[in-house]
């Protein structure tokens, strides 16, 4: 629609057909979605197969393999070109299906997070998916919504959005249903709100203008060229390995080739060797294997309710140090119940019949019927009236929570309500709101105006110091009295005594006004304190205890009251003892630019954040991040938003979370479960893990193979392995077990490590000794065979070469074995139960068998069959490198 912010709200309403209160009907949305389909944006065109089959054939390594058919044709070697050849095809394949089951696994993941909205129709608020939507729907908004179409606001209660993505301004705006004149810019339309921007603070309602591709964000993507992929760190790391390995090897495939070529051999038998050799010394299974086990590690973490949004950021957990873990819903089970009404005259106890249908209202032990006590009513009335959730079918028992919309704190509070008979729609319709003055991280309150008569009742709902600091009356058994200096100060410890108990609390207040534009927060009647209980959950000591061992440091950060959040830390085991905590509040940090060293040191060893705001929490996780820490930030609502991007790992809830949350993290926890979190790290962790053991496979049997060549060369013997040889083993070896070694479950262990250094190499100067070792031990196998063969058992050199052969497939294949961890059991460790790496050794074991028996292949790669003796000496050989492996570890 054209200029829908020079309507008034009548004429937007009447223009779509459509009534505020009761929304668009089922069989109108029916009509609409015919005409103007779902609303999406066009999606980005995913890789095609065909463009991810040609990637196959970039690389370098593909390039010096077909510089060898070449050759081999050149020179008539007809057999060899096409051994060649057959070798690009089929790493080219193994590559192009592991890679477009990779992308195509992380496209599904991708449609697992699903974007939603709150619609009003047939008179019922409702969720539903933000692609049902369709122009005239009346969409309901609260803070930390992301606005999923163009919209023209009918209600806006201090409503503010980030409109950042669009226009760049990157201070919120302030909203209003204002109608304004003629063609004004996008960034002053004050009045509209539009797709893919944020509601970041109170609450609206408006109309659909425009879905999909007419949004104003439609246009936009209309003209903007999808972005190329983001390599993450690994591959980089992986890349830079593989091309300095290039320029290295071909070195050293150069000169074995000269050095060859002056000791008299055939010119074009060195040249495919020295070029075999720079192949079979490069890895090129890497990328692949790596996209693998990257890609089945997100898989792996999505069936345990982790959704990874970020390849890279399953490698970052593995580096994870610092949790700073957000409290209600992550180390709490987040079921919000009141249990507990402290009113002037007395304390009433809630809690469940033993059928768990009613509630059971208590004084003293004693139960009794709520309905006689009139400050008990009007201390839910005031719950249900100041709130922003909804009941979905009126029913609020514990079954039917998930069908509540809102604040887990406000649905407790309708569901407390609904125990007395106090139903929202209900007192709506007696009371109509009028006015909504949402809730302000600064003031901690919020205030709803209801009509009464010719007056107004103002609902107040807060942090309890708060309110009570605004409340100059009380309302008593004998009706309001004056709210003096030394009962507040009672009620302020009343309130500390009901948070050391573990309580959640609110207090809540009213008074009557003339006009709705009167201040809400003077002249109020305190009323009570409600208290909510979130128990702890209890697989979070477990966890915590396994992330002390880990050598992980959990922190909790959070709003609520010190006292509230030392009581469930110390719950949890995050502490201690809770009479003794170290515990920090928002109002006694100071801006990072001001903080000494000292102060830096105590917040490094502080625990317990409290009553902090989204810009401590920035600060907090600065000072770690400059400490050297790798940190992990938990956060559901849009205030965590900056502070999840400014993670190394954002973890939003996937229940509760607001969408602003899930979009800036890395990582969505399906199940909102702390223990999650500790799971995802475990992948990471082995991960890492796997990746250093494919490379370590990898290069050792690769520098074996330049070995024993080279220093066949050097010698002046027959050389031990032919180019088809090494071209051969190089497909079956640097391929299959490789892939089986990064796909290892890991060790139980991995968590009972310290974390990895994040700037630590995949390999470092250790693990390059051990490369040159083993290859050491590889080389000495082959050359030691082909010697045997020759010189004891008197063989002529094709059967020699044979055994040389065959030794270095199967030492390769048996030193899969070696990439156990050192401190694991020979018989019980990540290697020898993966079943992976037994498919692989059977598969290899078959065809190096092939290799010697198959007519054929025996032919192409000029070997013969042999007996007994020769292969006693092969396998005698081939164990070398594993014994003395095992026996080093």
């Amino acid at each position: 629609m054209d200029k829908a912010w020079t309507f008034s709200i009548d004429e937007i309403l009447n223009e779509f057909d459509v009534t505020q209160k009761e929304g668009l009907s089922k069989a109108e949305v029916k009509k609409r979605r015919k005409i103007y389909g779902s609303n999406r944006l066009k999606e980005s065109k995913s890789r095609s197969a065909w463009d991810i089959l040609l990637d196959q054939f970039e690389s370098l390594i593909m390039v010096l393999l077909a510089i060898a058919a070449v050759l081999s044709f050149a020179f008539g070697e007809t057999i060899q070109g096409a051994a060649i050849i057959a070798v690009i095809l089929l790493t080219a394949m193994i590559g192009f299906f592991t890679e477009i089951k990779a992308i195509r696994s992380m496209e599904a993941l991708r449609k697992l997070s699903k974007v939603t909205a709150v619609v009003r129709r047939n008179g019922e608020s409702s969720q539903i998916a933000a692609s049902e939507l369709v122009p005239g729907d009346i969409v309901i908004l609260d803070s930390g919504d992301v606005v999923t179409a163009d919209l023209r606001l009918i209600e806006a209660n201090k409503l503010q959005a980030d409109e950042s993505a669009l226009t760049g301004e990157s201070v919120p705006v302030s909203k209003s249903t204002k109608t304004l004149d003629g063609d004004i810019p996008l960034a002053e339309r004050k009045n509209m709100l539009f797709k893919g921007t944020a509601v970041t603070r109170g609450s609206g309602a408006g109309v659909v203008i425009d879905t999909a591709m007419e949004t104003e964000l439609g246009k936009i993507s209309a003209l903007v060229e999808e972005a190329e992929e983001e390599t993450t760190p690994i591959e980089k790391r992986l890349n830079r390995l593989g091309n300095k390995l290039i320029w290295v090897t071909i070195g050293i495939a150069a000169l074995v080739s000269v050095i060859g070529i002056l000791n008299d051999r055939d010119a074009l038998l060195m040249i495919e060797t020295g070029i075999a050799l720079a192949v079979a010394a490069i890895p090129e299974g890497l990328p692949i294997v790596a996209t693998i086990a990257l890609a089945r590690g997100m898989m792996r973490m999505a069936k345990r309710n982790a959704l990874v949004n970020r390849l890279a950021s399953v490698e970052t957990l593995g580096a994870t140090n610092v949790i700073l873990s957000d409290k209600t819903g992550t180390l709490t089970q987040n079921k919000m119940t009141v249990t507990e009404i402290v009113l002037h005259h007395s304390k009433i106890e809630i809690t469940k019949s033993e059928s768990g249908e009613t509630a059971v209202f208590r004084k003293q032990d004693n139960q009794f019927d709520p309905h006689k006590d009139r400050a008990l009513i009007r201390a839910l009335k005031i719950g249900v009236l100041c709130s922003n959730a909804s009941l979905q079918n009126g029913n609020g028992d514990t079954e039917e929570d998930e069908k509540a919309i809102g604040d887990p704190m406000e649905t407790a509070l309708l569901v407390a309500g609904k125990d007395v008979n106090l139903v929202r729609d209900q007192l709506l319709q007696e009371m109509p709101e009028q006015r909504e003055v949402a809730f302000d991280p600064k003031t901690k309150m919020m205030a709803t105006y209801h009509e009464q008569d010719e007056s107004y009742y103002v609902a107040v709902k807060g942090a309890p110091e708060t309110v009570i600091e605004h409340c100059t009356s009380i309302l008593t058994e004998n009706g309001e009295t004056d709210f003096n200096a030394d009962e507040k100060q009672r009620w302020n410890e009343i309130n500390t005594k009901m948070a050391e108990d573990g309580l959640r609390l609110l207090a809540v207040a009213d008074r009557n006004v003339k006009s709705k534009d009167d201040e809400p927060y003077s002249g109020l009647t305190f009323i009570g304190l409600l208290g909510l209980l979130d128990p702890p959950l209890e697989a979070v000591k477990e966890s915590i205890e396994t992330c002390q061992t880990a050598g992980i440091v959990v922190k909790m950060v959070t709003g609520d009251q010190s006292i509230t959040a030392t009581n469930v830390a110390a719950a949890v085991n995050l502490i201690s003892d809770k009479n003794d905590p170290k515990v920090i509040r928002g109002a006694d940090l100071r801006p990072a630019n001001e903080v000494s060293e000292d102060e830096n040191n105590e917040i490094l060893d502080t625990h317990i954040f409290a009553r902090v705001d989204p810009a401590q929490k920035l600060d907090i996780i600065s000072l770690h991040q400059s400490a050297g820490s790798i940190v992990a930030m938990t956060g559901d609502g849009v205030n965590d938003a900056p502070a999840l991007k400014k993670a190394d790992i954002g973890i939003a809830m996937g229940k509760r979370g607001t969408q602003v949350a899930q979009e800036a993290a890395d990582m969505i926890l399906k199940d909102d479960a702390f223990s999650t979190i500790i799971t995802a790290i475990q992948y990471g962790r082995t991960i890492f893990k796997n990746i250093r053991k494919f490379v370590l496979f990898l290069l050792s049997g690769n520098v074996g193979e330049v070995l024993s060549v080279g220093l066949a060369s050097f010698m002046n013997l027959p050389l031990p392995l032919k180019p088809l040889h090494i071209l051969f083993i190089n497909l079956l070896l640097d391929v299959f077990p490789a892939m089986a070694l990064g796909v290892n479950k890991g060790s139980p262990d991995v968590l009972r490590q310290p974390p990895r250094d994040p700037k630590e190499s995949i390999l470092t100067t250790r693990h390059w000794l051990i490369i040159a070792g083993y290859g050491a031990l590889i080389g000495i196998a082959i050359l030691g065979s082909l010697w045997i063969g020759l010189n004891v058992l008197k063989l002529e050199t094709k059967s020699a070469v044979t055994m040389s052969f065959l030794t270095l497939g199967f030492s390769r294949l048996f030193h899969v074995f070696n990439m156990r961890d050192s401190k694991s059991h020979f018989f019980r460790n990540e290697v020898m139960t993966n079943p992976f790496v037994w498919g692989a050794v059977g598969l290899c074991t078959v065809m190096l068998l092939a290799a010697v028996y198959l007519p054929g292949l025996n032919t192409i790669l000029e070997t013969v069959k042999l007996d007994s003796r020769q292969w006693a000496v092969i396998m005698g050989m081939s164990l070398m490198p594993l014994v003395i492996g095992q026996l080093v570890k």
